[in-house]
């Protein structure tokens, strides 16, 4: 998925909680469910930002590399920026562009 164009809040905002509750039922199911997709997106996240900076692996100590190597700078700036994964759960909750199902509550 691309977070880059995540219409997410960057910045701490206070939801609603009746809104967040509506489609479960209940507040605790809720935030249950978004923090296991803020999960399963900070893993992603972090696997792309790794396969990113391995381009830059060195595997031989120059201490001119460490301190000039301006494009890994700038990699690590931009996923810095990004909305953190339990922000951009939570808006795609709120979207309901979240699958979640709940085995004690479906009939057979």
């Amino acid at each position: 998925m691309d977070y880059k164009k995540s219409n997410a809040p960057g910045t701490t905002i206070t939801w609603d909680t009746k809104k967040l509750s509506e489609d479960t039922g209940n507040i605790y199911e809720s935030v249950n469910i978004i923090a296991k997709r803020a999960n399963q997106i900070s893993v992603e996240m972090k696997e792309e930002l790794n396969k990113k900076l391995q381009e830059f692996a060195s595997y031989t100590d120059n201490l001119e590399e460490v301190f000039e190597n301006r494009e890994q700078i700038e990699i690590s700036r931009f996923y810095e920026r990004l909305p953190k994964p339990s922000s951009i759960a939570t808006q795609e909750f709120v979207d309901k562009n979240v699958y979640y199902r709940n085995p004690n509550t479906e009939e057979a």
